[in-house]
């Protein structure tokens, strides 16, 4: 752990929508998860009591214009391959196409999309165990994944755990900057930059809590304020002192960082707000 941030959690991803109702419908009928908050013109979902994403009525909002920055996909992990099957019976029966699925060493991993065109993962880890560590980078690919084998393998023994949100991964329109960003202000250690335009960074040993990738093309616009799609992340560190420390990295970065509360809110170089939070 170069940067020495032991751990950290993620969500909610705020998305601003233009059909509540039906987001909220698609999130819990073809994702499996459950309401955990309902307000005007907002709804709170998650598994097991852990938020995972929350949806904005924006009926009125641009939509992003391709080619932007902003979500690439925000990815639900499931505890383990049975479940994994499961989600993948549950698009099935929802008649919901999918976008891909891969094996990606480290994970396998079912890509689709909601009804407003934001890109979702659903995937299962690997033991930590079988992760192939070189050189400070964790060996990750993009191969086949036998989709049959998925549905048909073991049943877990018992109830299968809660869904949790796993990373979210971002189209980005510098890959320097937004990787000096995350490792030198969110204090994340950069853990694979093998993929052509992309980079991975997480905290605790972890494959990665953030993707960045430059595939809309380096210098990507950012979308206008307010556009549907991602309005924030909401990242939790381990402790106060944590957070402390990334405030100060932040103002020794010149990064712009207000309080809410006992949120420090600061934005990455393409404009994504990230509300970064204390545990407990």
């Amino acid at each position: 752990m170069r940067n020495g941030l032991a751990t950290l959690s993620l969500g909610p991803v705020a998305l601003n929508v233009a059909g509540l109702q039906a987001a909220r419908d698609f999130y819990e009928r073809a994702i499996g998860l459950e309401p955990l908050e309902s307000l005007p013109g907002r709804e709170l979902l998650g598994s097991g009591g852990s938020p995972v994403v929350e949806l904005r009525a924006s009926p009125d909002a641009p939509a992003r214009p391709p080619g932007t920055t902003g979500l690439f996909h925000l990815a639900v992990l499931q505890p383990d391959r049975a479940s994994l099957g499961m989600s993948l019976q549950r698009l099935l029966d929802a008649g919901v196409p999918l976008d891909g699925a891969s094996d990606h060493l480290v994970s396998e991993a079912l890509y689709v999309r909601d009804p407003e065109g934001n890109g979702i993962e659903i995937y299962r880890d690997r033991p930590p165990g079988e992760w192939d560590w070189s050189g400070g980078e964790v060996a990750m690919a993009t191969l086949p994944l036998d989709l049959s084998g998925l549905l048909t393998g073991p049943e877990a023994p018992g109830a299968p755990g809660p869904a949790r949100l796993g990373h979210v991964h971002l189209n980005v329109s510098d890959l320097a900057a937004a990787t000096g960003f995350y490792t030198g202000v969110l204090g994340l250690d950069l853990t694979s930059a093998s993929y052509p335009g992309a980079a991975f960074v997480s905290a605790g040993g972890y494959h990665h809590h953030f993707g960045l990738n430059t595939w809309n093309g380096a210098g990507a616009a950012q979308p206008p304020a307010g556009a549907r799609g991602l309005a924030s992340v909401t990242v939790t560190v381990p402790g106060a002192g944590e957070l402390e420390a990334l405030a100060g990295r932040a103002a020794a970065a010149g990064v712009p960082a207000e309080r809410d509360g006992g949120l420090l809110v600061l934005c990455d170089p393409d404009g994504v707000e990230l509300r970064v939070q204390a545990a407990g």
